[in-house]
């Protein structure tokens, strides 16, 4: 298993690589000129000038890569040049809030999704099958602000229940430790604020994690069916083992593997594209975060926020491949 770990982690060097010579790239063919937008339209062509020269605008593309790629190794990933900080004592915040949306979406899509698809695969051609399944489609086909504004006009709006946006009490605001909002409540041992901050993560959790939900169910009774109708599992029926026992204990575990990629790969797809659920909630994310600095044209958060994205899709695909090999053991590859 560790000789599989570090194959897999040698394998992410030149995918790292690849990474930031894209977001290096990228970045660089976007127009404008950053320097231009630091010092404002009514700089001079000399201040521009000796700006760009601090910067290193002017050396060649090599050069440049070269001292980003340095910097990104120390830990520096460079300064915002709206906000005028350092992005790396300023992402975390983003970050955390992002992770903690999604992990409360994926939460929701997986519970739902996967339990939807066992009962589906269990009570094939059904009335739950059929509806579940209906749902299912409903669900994958949704767009997500239609989602995320009906959820607002119905929950918050017309019947008070849960809070439109934000993540806190904005009046009375968490004194924040590790900036997931649920864990430093728990950390202060303040209930109230646990409550508070649940309640924010309820709308936009579900119109986030709908989707997903919906994809895995549908994946989850696929597969279930596909392993119900093999032949080790009509040995085992022919036993005289119970429906239940089949299910779970012998057929669930071979089914799991495909419906794990889509879990993996969807955390990824909701790490990256939350920015309309975030905006729409004013959910101060990473999607925002980047999206906010394309509107300023701040390049090296752009830059910094599309790497560290990609990075951790990366990582949690790499989580997915250590998960095969503890469901297969016999996945080496």
């Amino acid at each position: 298993m560790f000789a599989y770990i570090m194959r897999r982690l040698l394998m992410l060097i030149p995918v790292l690589i690849g990474m930031t010579l894209i977001t290096f790239s990228i970045v660089h063919l976007i127009p404008g000129n950053p320097a231009q937008v630091i010092l404002g339209e009514t700089a001079t062509a000399e201040a521009i000038e000796d700006l760009e020269e601090t910067m290193g605008i002017n050396e060649p593309y090599p050069i440049q890569y070269g001292i980003y790629v340095t910097d990104l190794l120390q830990g520096d990933l460079g300064t915002s040049l709206r906000s005028k900080s350092e992005i790396s004592s300023e992402i975390w915040p983003y970050i955390a809030a992002t992770f903690e949306l999604t992990f409360f979406a994926i939460i929701f899509a997986v519970f739902i999704g996967v339990n939807a698809g066992i009962i589906s695969a269990w009570k094939q051609n059904s009335w739950f099958d059929f509806l579940a399944m209906f749902f299912a489609l409903v669900g994958v086909s949704m767009p997500v602000f239609w989602l995320a504004l009906m959820e607002q006009w119905v929950f918050a709006q017309e019947l008070g229940w849960l809070p439109a946006y934000g993540r806190e009490n904005s009046r009375d605001p968490i004194a924040p430790i590790t900036y997931f909002y649920v864990l430093d409540s728990l950390i202060h041992l303040d209930f109230s604020r646990v409550i508070t901050s649940l309640r924010h993560l309820v709308l936009p959790s579900i119109a986030l994690g709908t989707i997903p939900m919906a994809i895995i169910a549908r994946m989850t009774r696929s597969s279930m069916l596909e392993v119900m109708n093999s032949d080790y599992i009509r040995t085992v029926r022919a036993k005289g083992s119970g429906q239940f026992m089949i299910i779970y204990k012998h057929a669930l575990k071979n089914a799991t593997i495909p419906v794990v990629t889509v879990i993996g790969l969807q955390t990824g797809v909701l790490l990256g594209g939350a920015i309309l659920t975030e905006t729409i909630f004013s959910w101060p994310g990473i999607g925002r975060y980047v999206y906010e600095a394309i509107s300023y044209r701040d390049y090296p958060v752009i830059q910094s926020g599309i790497l560290v994205i990609a990075v951790i899709f990366v990582f949690i695909n790499l989580i997915v491949d250590i998960l095969y090999k503890l469901i297969d053991p016999r996945i080496n590859y």
